[in-house]
């Protein structure tokens, strides 16, 4: 299991009982729940120099509830440490958005709304990115149509 300096265990000791390791073979990943998310990000870049967001992504679990899972890759450059953030969320919940911890945040979030349609709460501008304003669904849902929406 990898361990990465230690943040596994030093996030378990500031957050008893709230992380749960997830099974990596590059870089520790862990799974938070969505109300402990900002604390823990913030956490990580306040005190443990985890001050670059590389990437936020969403995947999309379905038919399993719930539904989708964001991942957030943060990196610490002092260390160099890479970690991986899981969090799940409901196809009717939101998560709390990270663009004030990390102003990055901004585009790869609305990219995961645009895409598979999670909804992250604060965000500054959350609209569509790609897909025009009046598109129809998600394009990377697993259960979007094949050949698209109806177009009449």
């Amino acid at each position: 299991m990898i361990t990465e300096g230690g943040i596994l265990d030093a996030l378990n000791a500031r957050f008893p009982g709230s992380i749960e390791v997830v099974p990596a073979v590059d870089q520790a990943s862990v799974r938070v729940d969505k109300d402990i998310l900002r604390a823990v990000m913030e956490w990580l870049r306040l005190e443990q120099g985890y001050e670059l967001l590389l990437d936020v992504c969403g995947v999309d679990w379905f038919p399993a509830r719930p539904r989708f899972e964001v991942v957030y890759h943060v990196y610490n450059p002092t260390r160099p440490e890479r970690l991986r953030v899981k969090v799940l969320v409901g196809q009717n919940e939101e998560v709390e958005s990270m663009t004030a911890v990390w102003p990055g945040a901004n585009w790869p979030e609305r990219e995961a709304f645009d895409l598979m349609g999670i909804t992250f709460r604060n965000h500054p501008d959350l609209t569509r990115i790609y897909m025009p304003e009046d598109w129809e669904g998600h394009p990377l849902r697993k259960d979007y149509p094949v050949a698209g929406p109806r177009v009449d």
